[in-house]
């Protein structure tokens, strides 16, 4: 099995789930137990400085985090990660790949907003998790698309847009492809 970590998900079109319809997910963790990854395309209905008061971190907004925080996917919806560029100091942080970090630990949000946080960052609320083998059944039922992860489709990209610029990425117009599924 070759692991899919520093990958972006690109779901079909014909992938009818509720939640994954035309998500783009960043694959931060696969081995034999599964995976674990954040979608980078679902805006939830509050800012970055709202949720830094719901807690508690003092915060004034100066508009720097008018943000949407982001649905990282319909598992532990109560749980936050902090996606951010590689940036030394924060001993928290677990590198991704040469460019992108992940963390779950509060400091770095209470530094959102400061000289010392991360250049280009964007919150998740939630995970996405499969099973054993189940993400390489979806890849084989055509669900997916993959792509290695791209910084400026994560933080430079407007959210609407992200799904779109992914595939066309990997060269493909997402417009053309049919949402019928089969196999030849």
């Amino acid at each position: 099995m070759e692991s899919l970590e520093n990958q972006l998900l690109i779901a079909m079109p014909s992938l009818q789930d509720s939640y994954f319809h035309k998500t783009v997910t960043l694959i931060c963790e696969h081995n034999d137990d599964g995976a674990m990854g954040l979608v980078i395309n679902i805006p939830v209905r509050i800012t970055v400085n709202e949720l830094l008061a719901q807690i508690d971190a003092d915060k004034s907004d100066d508009g720097s985090l008018s943000q949407r925080v982001l649905s990282g996917g319909p598992v532990a919806t109560d749980r936050g990660f902090v996606l951010h560029n590689n940036q030394d100091g924060w001993s928290s942080s677990l590198a991704l790949g040469d460019d992108i970090m992940i963390t779950t630990s509060k400091d770095i949000l209470e530094s959102l907003g400061t000289d010392s946080a991360p250049e280009q960052y964007l919150v998740t609320l939630g995970y996405a998790g499969w099973g054993a083998g189940q993400l390489e059944k979806e890849l084989q039922e055509n669900s997916w698309l993959t792509t290695p992860v791209d910084k400026e489709i994560l933080f430079d990209t407007p959210i609407e847009l992200r799904w779109q610029k992914a595939a066309e990425k990997i060269g493909i117009d997402l417009g053309h492809l049919s949402s019928d599924v089969g196999h030849a």
